[in-house]
């Protein structure tokens, strides 16, 4: 199984601990990114993971290509161009100050690509399956060009299509709904990853849930995949994780997932003293892929996924730096936390 990501990987600058911006002269820098946090994920997992984008031919692009061989990600096919590499700001939160992302990413070298740098045949070329999310086509016109270009090359070919619909609200700016081009996106996707707020203003399909009740109706999220399904036959089917903030370091984590055939749902993990909660979709979308590919029940596959996102939120930084092993103590009841020795 080899699998390749396509996405825009940023450079991330925060403030240390619980700092706000500029409480002190300092920023701690890393990188991050949806499609490479997936990546990241899988290559820990003992994967065969390639990833895709666009850097600038500078020494952060140099340092960034770096960072992701040292986890054992292919970086084979990262083009290098014109322009600049992305940034976010995150000031994270505790109790009821919530984090903040600032994005500084106009004009990277992603979002100024041209369809031509890209052959998608031959990015393809031995690929079982690819993973895109719905942040790629929001930074600009030809990023959503290049986004839909690959979708419809990866189906061509018979690969498998993963896409975690990921809105972001921040992002849309050069002129297109969001709705406007993921609900084409989506009908070349055979596994949705998603939130109901993706659903509702990716898709524009709704379910009345309200989330910010602190208790969330797990019978209105099966109605939501059932209708995501109901508008693209071609999905295999959407797994929607459930999310119930009750303050910036306290989160009750779970998720669903619909095939048409049948709905589960995962345990609920009560995830108290946050470390770092972004990049736990990701986690949850690298989760899903390894489980999927190597359990024969559907649940299982969930239950990974699920574990793996929550230990992510004990991780500082946009990577999930877990095991297959560490994930599945968690996800067979081991979550004691007591030391191993």
């Amino acid at each position: 199984m080899k699998i390749l990501t396509f996405g825009e990987i940023l450079l991330r600058l925060k403030p240390p601990g619980l700092e706000r911006f500029f409480q002190s002269p300092i920023m701690e820098a890393s990188f991050g990114g949806g499609e490479a946090n997936v990546a990241v994920s899988l290559a820990n997992f003992g994967m065969d993971v390639q990833y895709c984008t666009v850097l600038p031919n500078n020494v952060i692009g140099d340092e960034c290509i770096k960072e992701l061989r040292q986890f054992g990600v292919d970086v084979s096919k990262v083009k290098r161009g014109e322009g600049r590499m992305g940034i976010y700001f995150l000031e994270s939160g505790a109790n009821q100050l919530p984090s903040k992302v600032t994005y500084d990413r106009s004009g990277s070298s992603i979002a100024i690509a041209q369809p031509e740098l890209f052959n998608w045949n031959e990015i393809f070329d031995g690929i079982d399956w690819y993973h895109i999310t719905g942040i790629t086509p929001a930074l600009s016109e030809t990023a959503m060009e290049l986004s839909l270009a690959s979708v419809k090359a990866a189906k061509e070919k018979g690969i498998t299509v993963s896409c975690d619909l990921n809105f972001r609200k921040n992002l849309w700016k050069y002129g297109k709904k969001a709705s406007e081009v993921m609900r084409e996106l989506a009908s070349y996707v055979d596994i949705a990853i998603a939130n109901e707020e993706d659903v509702q203003k990716s898709l524009e399909i709704t379910v009345d849930i309200d989330v910010e009740s602190g208790s969330l109706d797990r019978s209105k999220y099966k109605a939501l995949g059932d209708k995501v399904l109901a508008s693209y036959p071609n999905m295999k089917l959407i797994a929607i994780t459930l999310r119930e903030s009750k303050s910036a370091d306290h989160n009750d984590w779970a998720a669903c997932i619909n095939n048409r055939a049948h709905f589960y749902e995962s345990k609920k993990y009560h995830i108290t003293d946050i470390v770092d909660r972004v990049g736990g979709g990701d986690s949850f979308a690298g989760g899903l892929i390894y489980g999927l590919n190597h359990y024969q029940e559907l649940s299982a596959a969930l239950e990974f996924a699920v574990a793996a996102s929550c230990l992510k939120h004990s991780i500082i930084g946009d990577f999930n730096r877990v095991s297959v092993s560490d994930v599945e103590k968690l996800a067979n009841g081991d979550g004691s936390g007591r030391v191993q020795r």
